[in-house]
């Protein structure tokens, strides 16, 4: 991996190029305290943000850290070149055009090629990337206005898309952005390669990545694997869809996985939480940056408005926190501070009796702190400073601040609505070790991804290999293929001549079920009969079903619950395995949970138990639970046929998965795969 150190702290900045962009790049770096070495390079000499430009670069004083290249693609590549020839520190590619431009264009890929080979070990960011901002050393190179400031200790965020990076470098939340860098199409330095590097910088106490493609998969699990060493959060922002393999699926497991099914399990695979929006990825940003990760789901609220501890109580809804009962220290405590007439429950409602009193507000706000909860939410709203008195509430900045000294437990000061707590006062309260969360539904769902536990290593996911063309096997092939690897299926014979039907299902033992060989959904192609206990019923059944061989099949008794085991190819993520209720009750339920191959046993166990039909397989009503090894066995022969047939397989399902009392038996199989 290339050093980008001279790259990203440059003390030397050369600035490519004569256009308006060019001259945003010498604003953007004054902007944020520059004082390093800055030329504009042109052959014209001319002015370029009141800079005289030099002629050429070897007319540059001393050594160039790092470059900003601000021509057309095509002069990028020699500039590139020259660059390298020069040991510049490293360089940034403004231009677009090159694969980004169209996966079919080849002459755009050909000069993607020829870009790399320019730069050589020289690192380059994009091309078709608006560079970054060093707030921590006070350099940078964006061809744009941003919104940072020096800060000593803060988060990184790094993108995909450059519109992206300004508006947030705009945010007035009170987020310290340390390194804000985006990435263009990464041709040669990936995301990845980026965040592995700034993990070593000690100043940086999270990372942010808008991510709108993996690519490669391995320096994800890197990055993971280090940030998690480093007990560094990493949050996700994941957008745009994988372009999964569904044109022509024809398994349940396909159209219930979904574009993004395959991205939400890797990310969960490696332990990095995904925000579903931006204002969410700020706040657990935010709350990364002074707390990490939270010591448990529990938490508790106060507020002077019962209004707002019904709304906390209702937000949290949906997410894995938990408001606890009032334990008797707190209970004592919260008595003492607030009196006979405040009823005592988390969330609080401490009325206004104390309002305007710091003192009282203290203690109330200590008193409802505990060991056993990982943040204290004191809800609270400022008033609007150009119509308002601000100063009414100066009581809670306090109040907050010496509540927190005072406990040394983790509070933060939430306005429910966003815009209700000004940047001033949220940096006031940052500086004093509290907190401060814009929007309480926002918030809440911060905090709920950081109090998720920290996902221990697993192994690597099993690559999905380069595509291919597959076919589909009949369900007698399915069924042998995965019962070599330890699947259990029903006794069954196959026929070509329908009159042998009846003989056949009684050596196979009644009841047996008749399916037509070949086709996928058998119901709608009238390929399927049930429940037939007579060979004279065979043999009428046989007559009447859709034309090709037949497979005689003995029924399994003693059914608990219908389980679907599928998985499907995804060519951005790996195989995806699709755990959930099967049956008729598949598309209608829609009741599932996927994650990558292999996966462990214990995993598979815990997101079998998260199912809506998990009760049905512990026991309900009276009846008795399904063999769950025997569950967890099934499981085990579909990923261990996947992962010997990696090569090869698209789509493997079984639907259903009948689990009994005794065992669980594949009464219905179906495989893709090249040929």
């Amino acid at each position: 991996m290339r050093d980008l150190t001279r790259l990203l702290k440059p003390k030397s900045i050369a600035v490519i190029g004569g256009g308006a962009w060019c001259a945003s790049i010498v604003s953007a770096a004054e902007q944020i305290g520059f004082d390093g070495v800055l030329h504009p390079v042109h052959p014209s000499g001319k002015q370029i943000a009141g800079r005289k430009s030099l002629p050429s670069l070897e007319a540059f004083p001393g050594h160039i850290d790092a470059a900003f290249i601000g021509v057309n693609r095509h002069a990028t590549l020699e500039v590139v070149a020259q660059l390298r020839s020069l040991k510049a520190g490293g360089a940034t590619c403004f231009a677009s055009g090159f694969s980004e431009a169209a996966a079919e264009d080849s002459a755009a890929q050909d000069l993607q090629a020829q870009l790399i080979k320019a730069a050589g070990d020289m690192p380059i960011l994009g091309p078709n990337c608006y560079g970054f901002v060093n707030a921590f050393d006070g350099c940078a190179i964006w061809p744009d206005q941003h919104g940072c400031r020096r800060v000593d200790k803060g988060v990184a965020i790094l993108t995909q898309s450059s519109n992206i990076a300004i508006n947030l470098t705009m945010q007035n939340r009170g987020l310290p952005i340390g390194y804000m860098l985006t990435c263009g199409n990464q041709a040669q330095t990936s995301q990845t390669d980026i965040a592995l590097q700034l993990l070593d910088d000690a100043r940086v106490t999270a990372i942010g990545l808008h991510i709108e493609g993996f690519g490669n998969l391995r320096g994800w699990e890197t990055l993971a694997e280090k940030a998690r060493s480093k007990g560094i959060a990493l949050i996700a922002l994941k957008s745009g869809v994988s372009q999964q393999a569904q044109a022509a699926a024809v398994s349940h497991t396909a159209s219930l996985t979904g574009s993004d099914t395959g991205a939400d399990a890797f990310l969960h695979r490696l332990g990095i939480r995904r925000a579903r929006s931006l204002p969410v990825f700020l706040e657990a940003l935010k709350l990364a940056h002074q707390f990490g990760h939270l010591s448990s789901n529990r938490i508790a609220s106060i507020s002077c408005s019962g209004g707002e501890a019904a709304l906390a109580a209702d937000t949290a809804q949906g997410t894995g926190l938990v408001f606890p009962p009032l334990n008797p220290r707190q209970v004592k405590d919260l008595g003492a501070a607030l009196g006979p007439m405040v009823a005592l429950a988390n969330p609080l409602d401490y009325h206004t009796y104390i309002w305007r009193n710091p003192a009282a507000m203290t203690q109330a706000w200590a008193a409802m702190a505990d060991d056993d909860i990982a943040m204290t939410l004191l809800i609270s709203d400022y008033p609007r400073a150009d119509l308002c008195d601000a100063s009414d509430w100066e009581c809670v900045t306090q109040a907050a601040i010496e509540a927190t000294r005072r406990t040394g437990r983790p509070y933060a000061v939430v306005a429910s609505l966003a815009e209700l707590l000004p940047e001033h006062i949220a940096k006031t309260l940052m500086d004093h070790g509290v907190g401060a969360i814009h929007g309480l539904d926002h918030g809440l769902d911060a905090l709920d991804l950081l109090s998720r536990p920290m996902t221990p290593p697993a192994d690597p996911v099993l690559l999905p290999g380069s595509d291919r063309d597959a076919g589909l096997l009949d369900e007698q092939s399915a069924k042998l293929a995965l019962a070599a690897c330890g699947l259990k299926i029903p006794k069954s014979v196959a026929v070509t001549d329908r009159s042998t039907a009846g003989p056949a299902a009684a050596e196979v033992g009644f009841p047996v079920a008749l399916k037509t060989l070949g086709l996928a959904h058998k119901t709608g192609a009238n390929g399927l009969a049930l429940g037939l206990t007579t060979p004279a019923e065979v043999e009428a059944a046989a007559q009447s079903l859709a034309d090709g061989p037949l497979l005689v099949e003995r029924m399994v008794a003693g059914s608990l619950v219908e389980v679907l085991v599928g998985v499907t190819r995804d060519p951005a993520h790996g195989f995806v395995l699709t755990l959930g209720a099967g049956g008729t009750m598949t598309e209608v339920l829609r009741d599932r949970a996927s994650l990558l191959i292999p996966a462990s046993r214990k995993e598979v166990k815990a997101r079998l138990m998260g199912l809506k039909i998990a009760p049905l397989l512990k026991g309900f009503r009276g009846k008795p639970p399904v063999n769950l090894d025997a569950l967890l066995d099934s499981i085990d022969a579909v990923q261990a046929y996947v992962l010997a047939n990696a090569e090869q397989v698209e789509e493997v399902e079984i639907n259903p998965l009948i689990c009994t009392q005794e065992a669980a038996i594949a009464a219905d199989a179906l495989i893709r795969k090249a040929q």
